[in-house]
């Protein structure tokens, strides 16, 4: 099975610290953010790896190069423009030709990779995203109101879960059909395209940790955790 790791963001929200260095490049303790991924995906026996990049490609090259320092195979996808998240896949398709990994190049998990992918193949869908339970406590009162604004309910400081994308999925090469080509394409219409293409999409919940790096607080988060 091939890994593609989205690494050819801005890091935007990360700056003053991404101006000049590329977010997976980042370091957690003594390591960057995209080895401790490289790593994990290595462990879990996926050792073929395509880096999807743009923005200070080479930095990422000089330190990954052909990945054999980390145990892996690693080759290189560069944008010349801004293709979004899903985008990239479409400079690759020729690589892609069985079940694939598709995961964020600042995404930090414990998530055990192999038990997400025995997920997938025996549901037998086109794509799988993981998803993790996330919590938010509203500090105020919530008012209900009926159709005609009158009031129906109130709920003071209620606590809210819901279910996000962890930014790691699973795709059968079939799913490319339904990407447009030469076009700035997220990974959200990606999903959608594939949901309204009336494709069979799952869901796999990871009930462990799960961090996306993209504001400073995250950052330090992960250096506590990972660090």
């Amino acid at each position: 099975m091939k890994a593609v790791i989205l690494a050819g963001g801005k890091g935007t929200r990360l700056k003053p610290y991404t101006t000049n260095f590329p977010k997976p490049l980042m370091p957690i303790g003594d390591r960057p953010i995209l080895e401790i991924i490289i790593n994990q995906l290595r462990d879990s026996g996926i050792k073929n790896i395509i880096i999807a990049t743009g923005h200070l490609e080479e930095l990422i090259r000089a330190f990954f190069q052909n990945g054999k320092n980390f145990g892996v195979n690693i080759t290189y996808s560069k944008e010349n423009y801004p293709l979004g998240t899903a985008g990239p896949l479409n400079l690759m398709r020729d690589q892609l030709k069985d079940t694939f990994l598709l995961m964020n190049g600042d995404v930090l998990s414990n998530i055990d990779l192999s038990k997400f992918i025995f997920y997938h193949k025996t549901n037998n869908d086109i794509a799988t995203i993981a998803l993790s339970e996330r919590t938010v406590n509203i500090d105020f009162g919530v008012i209900e109101i009926s159709k005609n604004n009158f009031f129906s309910k109130w709920r003071e400081k209620p606590t809210i879960n819901y279910l996000v994308s962890m930014g790691i999925y699973l795709f059968e090469p079939d799913a490319l059909n339904s990407l447009p080509k030469d076009v700035f394409f997220n990974l959200p219409d990606f999903i959608m395209k594939l949901y309204e293409d009336k494709k069979k999409i799952s869901c796999y919940i990871h009930n462990g940790y799960w961090l996306d790096i993209g504001r400073p607080e995250d950052y330090a988060e992960a250096c506590k955790f990972f660090g």
